[in-house]
């Protein structure tokens, strides 16, 4: 009997059921579509062996003048910029003691110190390093002390504890001599304040540490008890970036890598500039340094809906005066800015109701604000991305894309996304962009209300399809300086890394687990059984194909609602011509599955043998 060609459509398509997307694809996991095939997405790298501390939600790219390629790394306890392979920490110190106003006081037998240090202004998880601290008598000597350490519990306002450590990080238990409190030379240089990895709605229940407040008593939200989000932008070859909430922080290339981040207030010749911002930007024409959601001129207070921005080619002037063009703006609609995206004639501004476009129009009004559409936003502060001169973006019920004019994606995964995903973790939400596939893609967590990222969608804006599969990222960028996408892990447990994507066919050398599932293929008229006797698989291989194991299921059920069952399952090598089974069966669905490392695979066209079998 001759063979049957299955073509499926591109795409998976999880808005019905199994049965319903027949001759369609109905779930995936790795993969993407190119031209209507299916593949598996390229592998990836560890892009420096240095481990991160925290988990990075703000990736940034970009170039100096002199040729040197920086990457600026936000995580909830630091801030990094890594440059030809090396990662330093760059964290804005917050504040340095005077000599003498830190001392330190050990237990015989116990590692923890108590330290003194009135109204230190610390939280649980911030770090300071100490110099001029002299021995306590023991066995906690100078070199265990002057060293970066986290704090651990807060005491109080006045003191908080450390854990003892020597050089390599080993801890260091106190003896009977260490009476001593460090001596009268003691400096701490505190960094600024660490931030969480969970978001919070509102004030109450489980917002800060232990002790920070009474019992009974709710808690003020600032950036130290708030998921840490970053934004950054490039002013010239220097870098400037806001942890979300707090200051607008400033690195100077020319300074070099050894050099911290400061506080753009504390520049020479800064004037009025915002102490708290939301969002920190520099526009691409007329490069203004803009703030979305800052204090205004006068006061320390956060308004959400306040833009303000510096005069131009300046990024310390932001009081306006006649011969400057530093101003400001109060959008009049929404409660709050929930983030703002660069285009390459206008920016977005992404309200908790809306959409307004900010325009350059120069003199006298420097910007003009208009509303661009209503009751759609973004579910998170980096839910979209530019991309092919469009703004994708993820609002709470759907996927949306900017065009001039706001339009709704029709997204044939939809009820799979929004089902599944944590909406209390929603703020952790990020887009990104591959340009070189066509590609945008949502990173989300689903699960409990602790757990981090987990998935992603993407949606393929040439050919018009989407993807799902899994992966644990807490940040990602397309990274133009680089030869690869960039991606940063999110382990909640342990130190991160950095990693290179779309690079060969392996997860850092482990095996890449990739598969997609077809939807149920009727066969016949539904009504009587088939015989599959035979496939002729249809494959091309990239990599070593000597490493080429995937696995080939053909499953049925008689009915839509009848029990899946495993019919046959055959392994595909780079030569296999053909495979035979026994199978019989109303409905038919097949599995493509690849855990192997070294090679990736493309689908053509499966045909099969199959033949009419009666009706029972």
């Amino acid at each position: 009997m001759a063979l049957t060609k299955i073509q499926f459509r591109p795409g998976i398509d999880k808005e019905g059921t199994e049965y319903s997307a027949d001759s369609g694809w109905f779930d995936s996991d790795r993969i993407r579509f190119r031209k209507g095939r299916v593949e598996t997405i390229g592998g990836w790298q560890k892009y420096v062996s240095t481990a991160i501390k925290g988990v990075a939600r703000s990736l940034f790219d970009w170039g100096a003048a002199d040729g040197n390629k920086y990457l600026g790394v936000g995580t909830n306890l630091k801030f990094y910029i890594e440059s030809g392979g090396t990662v330093a920490d760059v964290t804005p110190i917050r504040a340095t003691t005077s000599a003498g106003d830190v001392t330190f006081a050990a237990s015989n037998g116990s590692s923890t110190l108590v330290v003194t240090d009135t109204a230190h202004g610390a939280v649980e998880g911030d770090f300071v390093t100490y110099s001029g601290a002299a021995s306590l008598g023991g066995n906690v000597v100078a070199a265990v002390l002057n060293q970066e350490y986290q704090i651990g519990l807060i005491v109080n306002a006045n003191s908080y504890n450390i854990t003892a450590k020597d050089t390599s990080g080993a801890t260091v238990t106190a003896n009977s001599s260490d009476t001593g409190n460090g001596g009268s030379s003691t400096v701490g240089a505190y960094q600024i304040n660490t931030g969480t990895n969970f978001y919070v709605d509102s004030t109450g229940w489980g917002v800060g540490g232990w002790g920070v407040s009474a019992f009974g008593e709710s808690v003020a939200i600032t950036s130290s008890n708030q998921l840490r989000l970053f934004s950054q932008d490039a002013f010239g070859d220097d870098l400037l970036f806001n942890p979300r909430g707090s200051s607008v922080f400033f690195w100077d290339e020319s300074s070099g890598l050894s050099t911290r981040a400061v506080a753009l207030s504390s520049l020479g010749g800064a004037s009025n500039t915002p102490v708290e911002a939301l969002q920190v930007m520099v526009s691409d024409i007329d490069r203004h340094v803009i703030c979305f959601g800052c204090n205004p001129i006068g006061s320390s207070t956060l308004d959400p809906l306040f833009i303000r921005w510096s005069d131009q080619e300046n990024a310390v002037d932001w009081t306006p005066t006649a011969t400057n063009s530093a101003g400001g703006q109060v959008l009049s609609t929404g409660t709050t800015i929930v983030g703002a995206i660069k285009t390459r004639q206008e920016i977005l501004i992404f309200t908790d109701v809306g959409i307004q476009a900010m325009r350059f129009v120069g003199a006298p009004f420097i910007y003009s604000f208009s509303p661009v559409a209503e009751n759609v936003s973004m579910i998170s502060p980096k839910a979209g991305v530019a991309a092919a001169d469009s703004v994708f973006f993820m609002d709470r019920e759907g996927f949306y894309v900017y065009r001039g004019s706001v339009q709704r994606l029709p997204c044939t995964v939809l009820d799979h996304v929004f089902s599944n995903l944590q909406f209390q973790q929603r703020f952790k939400i990020f887009a990104t962009t591959n340009p070189d596939d066509s590609e945008v893609t949502w990173y989300y967590p689903v699960g409990g209300a602790s757990v981090d990222i987990t998935n992603y969608v993407t949606f393929n804006y040439q050919e018009n399809n989407w993807t799902i599969g899994t992966l644990d990222r807490g940040a990602f960028i397309h990274a133009p300086t680089k030869e690869f996408p960039i991606a940063a892990s999110n382990s909640l447990t342990s130190d991160n890394y950095l990693y290179i994507h779309e690079f060969g066919h392996t997860a850092d050398g482990e095996p890449l687990n990739a598969f997609v599932a077809s939807g149920g293929i009727g066969l016949g008229d539904g009504e009587q059984f088939a015989a599959v006797r035979r496939v002729i698989p249809d494959f091309t291989f990239r990599g070593t194909t000597a490493a080429v194991d995937l696995s080939l299921e053909v499953k049925g059920r008689d009915f839509p609602l009848g029990e899946e069952t495993l019919l046959d399952t055959a392994t595909i090598v780079s030569n296999t011509g053909q495979f035979h089974l026994r199978a019989r069966t109303r409905e038919m669905i097949i599995k493509i599955s690849s855990n192997g490392t070294d090679y990736g695979w493309t689908l053509g066209d499966l045909r099969f043998d199959i033949r009419t079998d009666g009706r029972r």
